[in-house]
């Protein structure tokens, strides 16, 4: 299967395309945002990699240039480690991600990447022969280690970066300040938010939706183009990090706590290459 065959893209307007995994049926199937500018593309989040995204980018022709002008550099962004953001990283030249997950990276397939594929969630094979059984996520040095703070300039427009953990210790957002959007990743989507993986941390999670509620408040969010399912917006963001905040009581720390074990054991006793 080709890579134009394997993804297919939307255009958003305003220099934005949404870019999924067709044959990845699956609750985990990431959303894939491309960003262009005038002198930088941005790709956040690469999905499983089962087939080549720059190559399906160049083909789609979504990287372009202005006429006259030469091809302009193309960054891909981690908003953190876990597979289905993480595994086709290995078909860029350039990766950033935040530097709390860097080492997770560089060693490829493991603990903290959370591996769960089935065969099922996948509707055709990328290439004959192919089982789910046989997919990893490839080791990647990554060519920048993002802090908060940070700003990913694309020439005519910046991407802040946010330092929200809770969901991973390394999980970021993407800031357009000036067009109001949020790349949220998995820190915040229409769902319910996972706290109960390796490294989560309801505490850090807790902080996280204060300072997306922050956002709203001072009018700095319209939109949110987030890591799982469909686009929404102010409304809706602060509602639902309002929501996780109220219902992170007792209760749920016990119940995430047992959770947090079972996945542990399982991951652990499925994966040989363990994180320390």
């Amino acid at each position: 299967m080709s890579a134009l065959e394997w993804f297919a893209h939307k255009p958003l307007g305003g220099g934005i395309f949404w870019i999924q995994e067709r044959f990845y049926e699956s609750g985990n199937r990431a959303n894939i945002w491309l960003v262009r500018g005038s002198q930088r593309d941005v790709v956040i989040d690469a999905g499983l990699g089962l087939r080549s995204l720059p190559d399906y980018l160049r083909d789609a022709g979504l990287l372009a240039p202005a006429e006259g002008a030469g091809p302009r550099p193309l960054l891909a962004v981690a908003t953190h480690v876990h597979f289905d953001h993480s595994g086709g990283l290995q078909h860029f030249e350039e990766v950033a991600v935040h530097s709390a997950e860097a080492a997770a990276l560089l060693q490829g397939d493991n603990y903290e990447a959370v591996t769960w594929l089935s065969d099922r969630e996948v509707a055709r094979p990328p290439r004959p022969g192919w089982s789910a059984r046989q997919f990893r996520v490839p080791p990647v040095r990554p060519s920048r280690l993002l802090q908060e703070g940070d700003v990913i300039s694309l020439g005519d427009r910046q991407l802040t970066v946010m330092h929200m953990p809770g969901h991973s210790r390394g999980s970021i957002c993407l800031h357009d300040k000036d067009r109001k959007i949020l790349f949220s990743g998995d820190v915040v989507y229409d769902g319910s938010m996972i706290d109960w993986l390796p490294y989560s941390r309801i505490s850090d999670y807790v902080a996280s939706c204060q300072r997306l509620m922050e956002l709203v408040d001072r009018g700095l969010v319209e939109k949110v183009l987030p890591g799982h399912f469909n686009i929404f917006g102010a409304e809706r963001l602060y509602r639902l990090a309002s929501n996780y905040i109220s219902q992170a009581g007792v209760c749920h720390k016990i119940s995430t706590c047992a959770m947090k074990s079972i996945v542990s054991i399982a991951l652990r006793v499925t994966n040989s290459r363990i994180t320390s």
